[in-house]
């Protein structure tokens, strides 16, 4: 029924924006969205595979049935503590056993997690806290070089809704309530009585996701019961995740990629997910020695921790079926014998990944499709709405569906910037599009600022640095513009070295470029040697951060002529 309170939210919480209820409809009647909560969801899952494994690692083993158990009576006792449905939570806590039960106890008392990062400090936290008006802070407890109980009882004096202080590991300390403590309080009878009574609806909010950006404050992002379950389903779907399959997926849980992509449909099939506690190569090679991971998704660094295990054959990589990535199919196929699926998505949004039977000039260059049949993406001219539907041509992709936002949390003015009159969400990446045997796929190739502007040619950075670092002395390499009277801006590189190697000088570089075809208005013309490149906290390449270095040695230089 049109307009039925069966398609709406029943209890709208201000400044969230709310998929209109004609789009719900559609969803609904196409079959994609359900009328099912996460906890629902989640619970049923548990309940179907209660003998199976479900988290596995360092720090023992839990089934599906004793998660179950485990997070109905901690949602109990959240909700004993005074919390109630629709509060919200930050979660700043690195991966653990115990991330995981907190989250799926949120999901069962009706509490929204806030997705923060164990590296936040009082600028992230202390503003994300008051604009989401979080009652509960959730803390890792045992990081032995940052005292976060401590932290937490500082900003519950700067934050005027905070309330409580959980702590998640280590000895109790303080002022917060210890998880163990909170489990051990509420009997498994008792916690399902509890939890039973929540109310439940499948268009409320379940969980506060952060926006990407490299600068600023992060943006919140709603993400709803059903279209993030659907999210999850259908990425579990695309890539054949099966409940004999185990996942090692180190990357923060709390990330969208890893909750959205990876454990989260993980635990809604049935599979194993390994919890890796440390990011030390001898703990990593432990888990996939111990437990043969069938999935993985392995960013750079963890990639390079791994690689002497691997090359040296100590790891086990025959059960390997599938490795998400967000580029370097070709060189991650060579270096661990396994499909190569590679992914774009981002958190407000649309997913898209490659499958094994795609051409392989898909796997290896491109990022492939959408998950979702009703997913739509548009290409524009950058700053306009004017469609691209040529073949091969840049332009600024955007999106709508069934599981994309239709706006961040109160922020009105941001909404008005980030969203097309067709209500298409703008994503700042350039893409392009080629159609190959009767199917659209999709390639990225950069942010739209992510530019350099030499007089007046705008040059793509993804462009320069993805071959750049096909250089056999180079790791890694971020490329800015640097000032210049003449050109306005130059191409400058910022490079890490493999050990060993000598920097290529610019001309070597050059001649580099000049044989993998590229124009030569797009060679860098500065080189420059860092140990590593420097990330923000949530653990994404500093653009700003490499412009400032550059710009003062520029002066510096300019200062000793």
């Amino acid at each position: 029924m049109p307009g039925s309170i069966q398609d709406q939210v029943r209890e709208p919480m201000p400044g969230v924006v709310y998929a209109p209820s004609a789009d719900l409809k559609r969803y609904l009647d196409a079959g994609v969205l359900t009328r099912e909560t996460m906890a629902e969801a989640f619970s049923a899952s548990f309940r179907q595979h209660a003998d199976r494994l479900a988290l596995c690692g360092s720090e023992g083993e839990y089934s599906y049935g004793a998660l179950d158990e485990i997070t109905d009576r901690l949602a109990a006792a959240f909700l004993r503590l005074g919390l109630q449905p629709l509060d919200r939570v930050i979660f700043q806590i690195g991966n653990c056993n115990e991330l995981v039960f907190g989250f799926i106890a949120c999901l069962k008392a009706g509490l929204i997690p806030v997705c923060t990062l164990a590296a936040h400090r009082e600028q992230e936290i202390g503003y994300l806290g008051k604009h989401s008006q979080a009652r509960m802070h959730f803390v890792q407890g045992d990081d032995a070089k940052f005292d976060d109980v401590a932290f937490a009882e500082r900003m519950r004096e700067s934050i005027p809704t905070m309330q409580w202080i959980v702590q998640a590991r280590g000895a109790p300390r303080g002022a917060a309530s210890h998880l163990r403590e909170l489990i051990e309080s509420v009997t498994a009878p008792q916690a399902r009585e509890i939890v039973s009574r929540i109310p439940r609806d499948p268009f409320q909010v379940a969980v506060f996701q952060l926006s990407g950006g490299t600068t600023g404050i992060p943006k919140i992002i709603p993400r709803f019961h059903n279209e993030y379950i659907y999210n999850m389903r259908a990425v579990a779907a695309w890539n054949g995740y099966r409940p004999d399959d185990c996942l090692f997926m180190p990357m923060p849980m709390m990330h969208n990629l890893n909750m959205g992509c990876c454990f989260g449909p993980f635990l809604l099939t049935g599979g194993m997910v390994a919890v890796a506690t440390s990011l030390q190569p001898e703990a990593l090679g432990d888990i996939f020695k111990r437990y043969e991971p069938t999935w993985t998704a392995m960013a750079g660094p963890i990639v390079e921790k791994l690689k002497p295990a691997i090359q040296s054959g100590a790891l086990p990589l025959r059960r390997l079926r599938g490795v998400i990535s967000a580029s370097n199919a070709p060189a991650l196929r060579q270096l661990l014998g396994a499909p190569v699926r590679h992914i774009f998505g981002m958190t407000e949004g649309v997913i898209m990944l490659t499958r094994d039977d795609d051409p392989q000039v898909v796997q290896d260059t491109m990022v492939g499709a959408p998950v979702s049949a009703l997913d739509q993406v548009k290409l524009f001219k950058i700053g306009t709405e004017e469609e691209i539907t040529e073949e091969g041509v840049e332009g600024e992709c955007t999106f709508a569906g069934p599981y994309t936002i239709h706006g961040y949390y109160d922020a009105p003015e941001r909404d008005a910037q980030a969203f097309t009159s067709q209500g298409f969400y703008r994503s700042g990446d350039l893409m392009l599009f080629r159609d190959i045997g009767g199917k659209r796929y999709y390639q990225f190739r950069g942010r739209t600022k992510d530019v350099v502007d030499r007089a007046g040619e705008k040059v793509n950075c993804e462009e320069v640095e993805l071959l750049v670092s096909r250089h056999p002395a180079i790791v890694a390499t971020a490329v800015v513009g640097m000032p210049d009277k003449v050109y306005g801006e130059r191409i400058c590189a910022f490079v890490t070295l493999r050990d060993g190697a000598q920097a290529p000088t610019t001309a070597e570089l050059g001649a580099f470029l000049e044989q993998a075809g590229l124009a030569k208005f797009k060679w860098p013309e500065r080189i420059e040697v860092l140990g590593e490149l420097p990330l923000t906290k949530a653990g994404k390449l500093s653009k700003p951060a490499l412009k400032e270095i550059i710009i003062e040695k520029l002066a510096a230089e300019k200062a000793a002529a």
